[in-house]
């Protein structure tokens, strides 16, 4: 399991934000988190990161519709949902929701976190499958947000 609960937490939020990619992830890290990543990456292990993320972003996609199907089923509308959530995430926020809808997104919110444990596994079991360990995966993601150099490599291999 990760220790940090970047990816499984980051997931939650992407999803319901509807954006599709779990490497958007690492540029939401805080700033001291963010500065420039040195790492040295092979070509292999850069092939084994990019087979990693693809298989990722499809986890990411199935739990996107998982969890937009359970918003839908509960009888929110998708939109109307992610408002009352975004004011629900902030204080400073007031939320127009009535009291039956702040109840049905609690439930649905507890619904949806209950799953995120199954697609975390799957995150992970696509980062060890391919012969990485999460922190590595994780690690390789930052340095890309600065390397160029990285980014270049990783862009060919994933057109290739």
């Amino acid at each position: 399991m990760i220790k940090s609960k970047k990816i499984a937490g980051l997931l939650f939020a992407f999803a319901l934000l509807g954006t599709a990619s779990v490497f958007a992830q690492t540029q939401q890290l805080p700033q001291q988190q963010q500065q420039a990543v040195e790492v040295d990456v092979s070509d292999e292990e850069l092939s084994k990161f990019a087979d990693a993320y693809q298989r990722i972003r499809m986890v990411n996609q199935e739990a996107q519709k998982a969890m937009a199907k359970k918003v839908e089923d509960s009888g929110f509308d998708i939109q109307r949902f992610n408002e009352i959530h975004q004011a629900a995430l902030d204080p400073n926020t007031e939320s127009d929701a009535t009291e039956e809808e702040k109840k049905k997104h609690k439930e649905v919110v507890a619904e949806i976190e209950s799953m995120q444990g199954e697609f975390q596994k799957e995150m992970e079991n696509a980062i060890s499958e391919q012969g990485l360990e999460v922190e590595r995966y994780e690690k390789i993601a930052m340095a890309l947000q600065t390397d160029t150099e990285l980014q270049q490599r990783l862009q060919q291999l994933m057109q290739g």
